[in-house]
């Protein structure tokens, strides 16, 4: 087992890895910006290092600065939380180069699954079903127009590498396409420095259910049960997620699972990581793509399979085997995460900055918070918004639905605008509560009320 590991991220999920570590024995190192210097992770580390100025270019994506906080403080390990260097394999080749062990998969897999025109070619190998279109990359707007016209419209623009909605557009025209492609193709380049765009058919109104993975050095890939990730905003953001999914039967359950086992043996996949599918009416699911990190989400599946993924990813990655197998894997309970996050609600959802002068969170029975946020936090410009996941679990899904709208009833903050008051309205839609939701509900639910209502 490692001895020191720098935690290579900010905010709340540096605050989980640290804990985990310090469970495990481990000492934990922080790195932070001058703009975090009073975040929350800084204070739980056991060391800090300041690699740089407020924005994330200066500090958390300065390679040679955190790789220098790796030098000086002798960290055995780094863990990359998730986005900033979490799926890049150039930081796990320079981390290899130094003899420090990147706590994720292998350069190789972080490759195949990152670009999503070769994962698309991997699921397609493993036998898992995938959404008809573009086998690989579309190079002009007239060859996305070629098979747009084969597959039939709506079709859906995305980028091939990165994630978090950016570079995706729904097409539902050909008059369109030209200039939805372009666009998109231009915030692709400007987000992960790639272009390319795959062409696929947009699969109407589906839900977004994806399954964890856990899959050691040893040849053991595991699946840990759903999530229901269909609460999403127009950006394709997640707002709310789910275990486990609210319709999945079984023998569905079954199906998707081993998919995502065939996908991720397919690129000899080790450590944590998440196979992404859409789900629609008929119970016909498809592939979308695999994350090679810790998902935001990841909290709702430990609460109901009792499992802490973080840890594992630690401990798989110091050369752990997986101690149980598929059977022993139970799903118990119902757990629900909302994202809070510092956003003006009236103002498209624009993120908000300034200090936090009251920080009141609910903390009862089945409620858990992460976060990195308290009473005199100053929210900066220079990063993500979300300042905390509120996670409640209960014995069954109305159950958590309920106590879920408690605690957001009970979660105040101050001093900045967030979007608790319409995650509160939300859920207490009669649609959410019965959960019949997919992709779209987001978008008929800011439809149907004002967000300030």
């Amino acid at each position: 087992m490692f001895k020191r590991i720098l935690i290579a991220n900010r905010g709340e999920i540096a605050c989980r890895v640290i804990r985990a570590c310090h469970e495990l024995g481990i000492e934990a190192i922080a790195v932070y910006s001058e703009a975090d210097k009073g975040s929350r992770h800084v204070a739980m580390a056991d060391r800090a290092i300041c690699i740089g100025a407020g924005t994330n270019t200066e500090s958390y994506l300065n390679l040679p600065n955190v790789l220098m906080a790796c030098e000086i403080t002798g960290a055995e390990a780094v863990h990359p939380g998730f986005g900033y260097f979490s799926e890049r394999p150039s930081f796990a080749a320079a981390l290899e180069s130094m003899g420090i062990t990147f706590i994720g998969p292998s350069i190789a897999a972080i490759e195949a699954m990152g670009d999503k025109a070769k994962a698309k070619e991997a699921a397609i190998k493993a036998e898992c079903p995938v959404v008809p279109g573009s086998t690989g990359a579309v190079p002009t707007d007239q060859d996305a127009l070629k098979w747009a016209e084969k597959i039939g419209y709506p079709v859906l623009l995305k980028a091939v590498a990165g994630g978090g909605g950016r570079g995706i557009r729904r097409v539902d025209s050909a008059d369109e396409l030209v200039h939805q492609f372009k666009t998109a193709q231009a915030e692709a380049q400007a987000s992960f420095g790639n272009g390319d765009m795959l062409v696929e058919k947009c699969v109407v109104e589906p839900r977004h259910v994806e399954i964890q993975i856990l899959a050691d050095e040893h040849g053991k890939v595991l699946h840990i049960g759903e999530r229901e990730c269909s609460v999403q905003n127009l950006r394709h953001q997640k707002i709310v997620e789910e275990a486990p999914c609210a319709i999945l039967t079984q023998e569905l359950r079954e199906k998707m699972g081993s998919a995502a086992v065939r996908v991720a043996s397919e690129v000899g996949y080790t450590n944590a990581g998440t196979v992404e599918f859409l789900l629609d009416s008929s119970g016909d699911f498809y592939f979308l793509e695999m994350n090679t990190r810790i998902q935001v989400e990841h909290p709702v599946t430990e609460q109901v399979s009792g499992l802490d993924l973080v840890q594992w990813q630690i401990r798989i990655a110091s050369g752990e085997p997986l101690p149980f197998s598929q059977e022993h894997i139970q799903l118990r309970g119902h757990a629900i995460e909302a994202r809070i996050t510092a956003q003006d609600p009236d103002k498209d959802f624009a993120p908000c900055t300034g200090k936090i002068t009251r920080w009141d969170a609910p903390g009862f029975r089945g409620v858990r918070l992460d976060t990195h946020a308290y009473a005199g936090f100053e929210v900066s410009p220079y990063y993500d918004p979300m300042i905390a996941k509120l996670i409640v679990t209960a014995e069954d899904r109305a159950t958590a639905v309920r106590r879920l709208q408690v605690a957001l009833d009970e979660f105040n903050v101050e001093g900045i605008q967030t979007n608790i008051p319409f995650l509160r309205r939300m859920v207490r839609h009669p649609d959410y509560i019965k959960g019949e939701v997919s992709t779209a509900f987001v978008g008929r639910f800011l439809q149907e009320a004002p967000t300030s209502a």
